[in-house]
């Protein structure tokens, strides 16, 4: 009807709705089920079996892909991962985003920007989002260590995968997928060229690790260490308002 308020999925109404289980996480779960079903059932094994079992509904558990709706402000970086803001602090960014890629295609300006770091728990949704609209510029992926992700150097030694998206104006935000300990693949959803829309799906990691998000120069971060995010909801940070604390470093 005219005048009636909807979500950005078009739906008119808000019901709570079992999440669904993304594509890369079925396999993993109807294996360890079914392992599970014949260790029960087939050698009578319950000890073994129903952990089995739960250990199935956990694999489920985690690669659960909710629907998220998305701020409707063209200014807002939303957040790019569910979890914890485990980091606020200037650096300068990967060289991997900075600069030109041999291409002609510019990155990010060197010089110190905050990076908001998100660290995602086994509990938490592991599909990343976006932080901005507009067009993939570069995926770059580097191998490396699997130390913890909380660990500050894990943002330069460890498995990782750089993405750098641009608006429609020209802004650029790059963010960075990390493997940690116990993950052991980045999977994307996108390639450069490819147009996404902001809390897009991107990629996910399996199994605990973390995104850390570049902040063009001089924007205010709007989270506060210790927050919990929720990707493609939590608005990290709004384009157009300076940073007003100086040499922000936690």
């Amino acid at each position: 009807m005219a005048g009636e308020i909807l979500d950005n999925q078009g739906r008119g109404e808000a019901n709570w709705q079992w999440p669904s289980i993304h594509p890369e996480g079925r396999k993993f779960g109807v294996a360890a089920a079914g392992i599970a079903l014949v260790t029960i059932f087939l050698f009578d094994l319950e000890l073994i079996g129903w952990p089995l079992l739960a250990l199935a509904g956990g694999i489920f558990a985690f690669f659960r892909d909710p629907e998220r709706v998305v701020p409707q402000d063209e200014n807002a970086i939303v957040a790019p991962a569910d979890g914890l803001v485990s980091q606020i602090i200037t650096v300068e960014p990967p060289a991997e985003l900075v600069g030109d890629d041999g291409a002609g295609q510019l990155g990010l300006p060197a010089g110190p920007v905050t990076r908001i770091s998100i660290f995602m728990s086994v509990f938490d949704v592991h599909i990343n989002r976006t932080p901005i609209g507009g067009v993939v510029k570069r995926l770059v992926y580097m191998p490396g260590k699997f130390m913890s992700a909380d660990l500050d150097k894990a943002s330069e030694e460890n498995e990782r995968q750089h993405i750098l998206v641009e608006r429609t104006d020209g802004m650029l935000v790059g963010f960075t997928q990390i493997a940690g300990l116990v993950a052991r693949r980045i999977i994307p959803f996108v390639k450069p060229g490819d147009i996404v829309a902001t809390g897009q799906r991107v990629g996910l990691i399996r199994f605990g690790s973390r995104v850390d998000v570049y902040l063009p120069a001089g924007t205010a971060s709007k989270v506060l260490l210790g927050q919990k995010t929720v990707a493609g909801e939590t608005v990290l940070a709004e384009l157009g308002q300076q940073n007003l604390i100086e040499g922000v470093s936690q």
